[in-house]
């Protein structure tokens, strides 16, 4: 269709597909950065260590794996975003090209250990949205019978975040009979789908990566863009 006969849009904003652009993949040998939180504060948590066969997975798929641990995050609100361990939090979602996230499931839901990290990661900080187009990988471990109700949240939040969430998830039922007493988890088809799931993420990330911005350009924000160039126009010419 001829963008003349579509009056409701901009056709100096309006842009068709870059197929060259899309399809570009250059990224060089430089390994995909990927951030991991979990969902507890216990000294075994379950989620930390599903969290670190993940990135166990992770770094021999050669990706670069970082932690954050969340012991002494303050509440939103309750505290600045000065805090360092904010600040800790902010520079390692800035860092990332992709995320995992893994929290138990308390209640029929994420803990609010979680949802207090998500929440201190700002949808733009200075003029950057540092989580809009990275990937992201949900887990989730249960104390009972299988579940997905947070890996189900996680994702809505992820959405939210926009983030680039991919199809495949792991949930662990009864994660206390899946690991040893050396805290790795044992052999099982729960530990093959934290493989699949980190093959996928790492797989979406690299396809991803050198490419985020475009993916995720936005017809309104040009729209946006060109009202405020055409504004600073109309006064120099004034």
């Amino acid at each position: 269709m001829n963008i003349k006969e579509m009056p409701n849009i901009d056709g100096d904003c309006f842009r068709t597909i870059d197929s060259e652009q899309l399809f570009q993949r250059d990224t060089g040998n430089i390994k995909p950065k990927i951030l991991l939180l979990y969902g507890s504060l216990r000294s075994r948590s379950f989620s930390r260590l599903a969290s670190e066969e993940a990135a166990r997975v992770l770094q021999a798929l050669g990706a670069e794996t970082k932690t954050y641990n969340p012991q002494g995050l303050p509440l939103p609100d309750d505290d600045s975003e000065q805090h360092p361990k904010v600040q800790e939090l902010r520079e390692l979602a800035s860092w990332a090209d992709g995320m995992v996230w893994c929290s138990p499931e308390r209640h029929g839901a994420m803990t609010g250990i979680m949802k207090l990290q998500i929440d201190w990661i700002p949808l733009a900080l200075a003029g950057v949205r540092p989580t809009q187009g990275k990937t992201l990988a949900v887990m989730q471990v249960s104390g009972g019978s299988q579940s997905f109700n947070a890996v189900n949240q996680m994702r809505i939040l992820g959405r939210w975040m926009r983030m680039v969430t991919i199809p495949n998830q792991s949930s662990i039922p009864k994660a206390y009979l899946e690991f040893g007493d050396d805290d790795r988890m044992k052999p099982s088809s729960l530990y093959d789908r934290i493989v699949d799931v980190m093959e996928e993420l790492v797989k979406f990330t690299v396809l991803l990566k050198g490419n985020k911005d475009y993916m995720v350009e936005r017809y309104s924000e040009q729209k946006e863009t060109m009202a405020e160039f055409r504004q600073r126009i109309d006064k120099r010419a004034g």
